[in-house]
C-alpha cells in the first residue's frame, strides 16, 4: 500500500468560505424569531450541520417554536448572498493542483448550492462529477452520518480507513470518524474560533492546519506514518 487511496473534502469553511455568510444569515434569523445568538456562536455550535438540524436542535434545547417559513427563508437569503460574495478558501487552488491522489467533494449542501458556489469560485471543473451532496441520499443521512463518506470512497474503490477526510466542523469530523476514515481538521476559514483547533483534535482529527499550502506535505507526512506501522 502506499499513499491514501482517496482524499475527501468537505466544501464549506474547506474549500470555499460559505461558513461565515451563512452565520451571518442563519443568526439573524433566529435573533428576529426570539432566539438571540451571535455570529462567533453559530459557528463554534452549529458549522456542519444543516439549517433545518439547526432549527430542530434549538427548538429542542429552548423550547421555542420555529416557524417552518424559516426554512424557506433562510435557503433563499443565503443562496443570493452566497451567489454574490462567496470566495475559494486562500491557497486551494494551488493545494489541489499539487495533490497527486484522486479526490472528491462529500458535503451536506444540496447539490444545487453546491454548483453554484464551485463554479462561482472556478473550482467546479476541478472537481468534475465527483461532488456528492448528502441530501442527495436523504434528509436523515446528512453528517454527522458517515453515509456521504461512504458513499464517496465506493464510488473510486476507495478502502475507509485509507481514505483521508479534511473537515472543519466537529460534525464532519464525527461523520468520517464513523466511517473509520482518517481526517484533517481545517481551522484557515472566516468563521474560526480562539478553541477551534482543540475541538477538532478532540473530535478525532490526527493533526489540524490553518493554510492550504501545509495540506500535501501533511498528506505525505500521514501516508508514510501509517505504511510505517
Amino acid at each position: 500500500m502506499h499513499g491514501f487511496d482517496l482524499i475527501i473534502f468537505d466544501c464549506d469553511g474547506v474549500l470555499v468560505d460559505s461558513e461565515i455568510i451563512a452565520a451571518e444569515v442563519e443568526s439573524a434569523l433566529l435573533t428576529d424569531a426570539g432566539y438571540p445568538i451571535g455570529v462567533e456562536e453559530m459557528g463554534e455550535r452549529f458549522a456542519g450541520m444543516t439549517w433545518q438540524n439547526i432549527l430542530l436542535a434549538i427548538e429542542h434545547e429552548a423550547a421555542i417554536p420555529l416557524s417552518a417559513s424559516l426554512l424557506d427563508k433562510s435557503e433563499k437569503l443565503l443562496d443570493a448572498r452566497l451567489a454574490q460574495e462567496v470566495k475559494a478558501i486562500d491557497g486551494v487552488k494551488l493545494m489541489l493542483s499539487r495533490i497527486r491522489k484522486p479526490y472528491c467533494i462529500c458535503s451536506n449542501s444540496s447539490a444545487h448550492r453546491l454548483d453554484m458556489m464551485l463554479s462561482k469560485v472556478g473550482l467546479r471543473e476541478v472537481f468534475g462529477p465527483y461532488v456528492y451532496s448528502a441530501k442527495d441520499l436523504g434528509p436523515d443521512r446528512v453528517k454527522p452520518k458517515p453515509d456521504i463518506f461512504l458513499h464517496g470512497a465506493k464510488q473510486f474503490g476507495a478502502n475507509p480507513a485509507n481514505t483521508l477526510v479534511i473537515e472543519d466542523s466537529v460534525h464532519g469530523i464525527a461523520g468520517a470518524r464513523a466511517a473509520g476514515m482518517r481526517v484533517v481538521g481545517f481551522t484557515g476559514a472566516s468563521h474560526t474560533y480562539p478553541s477551534h483547533a482543540d475541538r477538532l483534535t478532540e473530535a478525532g482529527a490526527e493533526t489540524v492546519i490553518s493554510r492550504m499550502s501545509e495540506l500535501p506535505g501533511v498528506i505525505e507526512a500521514l501516508a508514510e506514518w501509517q505504511e510505517a506501522l
